[in-house]
């Protein structure tokens, strides 16, 4: 017993494991991003790096992300940033090739300018040879959008990943 309690005083007590985000299939995680396509009265919601939705995401593109993918929103509150999600505690890294409906393409460099720290939810191909896809992105001056990208393809600064909770 006091072996034991020494060990804990002199090593540390244990981490707490993070606690697992919800599991979402992919279906659901894109019907999720297109709910804020009309979810302002039926507009779009508006784009804010410092507002909350009424769900509690923030209003910005990784927000979106947040809620469409069910991350946890309280702690960071509104879901984690940009530059969070490109880590292995909420992603994996893949293959362009490898893109389904619900993964994420994630530009995480800090780089100021027009397109800077930006993710964007693929939902498919638009063109045979994969030259373009349609997504769902909440981004500046706009809000929620459903479009055709090519973020990832032509900028290297984009890159593919996929969410550890996504099911397939």
């Amino acid at each position: 017993m006091i072996a034991a309690f020494f060990a804990l005083v002199l090593v540390g007590a244990p981490a707490a494991s993070a606690v697992p985000e919800a599991q979402i299939s992919r279906g659901e995680l894109l019907q999720r991003a297109a709910t804020w396509l009309t979810a302002n009265g039926g507009a779009q919601v508006p784009y804010s790096m410092t507002e909350y939705w009424t769900d509690g995401y923030r209003q910005d593109c990784s927000g979106f992300v947040s809620m469409a993918a069910l991350l946890d929103n309280a702690n960071p509150q509104g879901g984690p940033n940009t530059v969070v999600l490109a880590t292995d505690e909420y992603t994996t890294p893949i293959e362009v090739a490898d893109l389904q409906p619900g993964d994420l393409l994630i530009d995480p460099v800090d780089e100021p300018g027009e397109e800077f720290r930006h993710v964007v939810i693929f939902e498919k191909w638009t063109a045979d040879d994969r030259s373009q896809y349609l997504a769902y992105e909440q981004r500046g001056g706009h809000g929620t959008d459903h479009r055709v990208l090519t973020y990832g393809l032509t900028d290297s600064k984009y890159k593919p990943y996929r969410l550890k909770n996504i099911t397939d």
